[in-house]
């Protein structure tokens, strides 16, 4: 890998499950014990705001009863270290590659410790529970809702996610599903624009046909590995 410069890195809900977080898709398709249809779309969160703020207050809270795992960690050694452009993008709305010391990083989908204000946009700083009704400290009004791109919204910061992949030598995949989009477009992209592409999950993605290079096996001894790999 003495080519590579500039790296992207897709991270999902597989690399946190080591440290003891529930993945998105369970089985029967529920979420922590509820149907994802229930939790997080803007329908739900119309019909039922106590029960969609509740369950992100449980999510929140839940954080504390984790760590970073060794692949965080390697993730935050690599961004510590690469002289190139470094870009880790994460589906995941946990704060471990922060923990860990990642710093060229963004959640595409929204982070648990942050509120939004559904009238003026404001996004802030959040660590506790969050009732419906919360005013917002910009503009005032009781709209703050917990900051996760449902389905049905445009995740963050896409445009800086592209120019990213035009530019990548290399794109790697870590822990994800391959089944949601836009996400799962990331390695058609990335090859469209010539980067190499490797993924590094647990089973076979939905999406690893399109991949040059698959490793299967926990994301804690994978992730590592490759980071070793690339800094030589």
């Amino acid at each position: 890998m003495t080519d590579i410069r500039n790296i992207v890195i897709l991270t999902g809900a597989g690399i946190s499950a080591e440290s003891g977080l529930a993945t998105f898709r369970g089985p029967d398709g529920l979420w922590e014990g509820h149907r994802v249809e229930d939790v997080c779309t803007p329908e739900a969160l119309a019909r039922n705001p106590a029960l969609v703020h509740r369950f992100y207050d449980e999510r929140r809270a839940k954080l504390a009863e984790v760590v970073p795992n060794p692949a965080h960690e390697a993730l935050a050694a690599l961004d510590r270290a690469w002289p190139g452009d470094l870009l880790i993008v994460t589906q995941n709305v946990d704060d471990l590659h922060e923990r860990a010391g990642a710093s060229r990083l963004l959640h595409m989908h929204g982070e648990l410790k942050s509120a939004l204000c559904a009238a003026c946009g404001k996004a802030v700083a959040w660590a506790d529970p969050l009732p419906p009704g919360s005013a917002c400290t910009g503009c005032g009004a009781p709209s703050l809702r917990p900051d996760i791109v449902f389905f049905g919204e445009m995740p963050y910061d896409m445009e800086r996610i592209e120019e990213a992949l035009a530019q990548a030598d290399l794109f790697v995949s870590i822990g994800t599903s391959g089944a949601v989009y836009p996400a799962a477009g990331f390695v058609q992209m990335a090859r469209h624009y010539g980067a190499r592409t490797l993924e590094l999950n647990l089973d076979p993605s939905a999406g690893s046909s399109y991949f040059e290079e698959s490793r299967l096996g926990p994301a804690s001894e994978l992730v590592p590995e490759l980071v070793s790999d690339l800094l030589g």
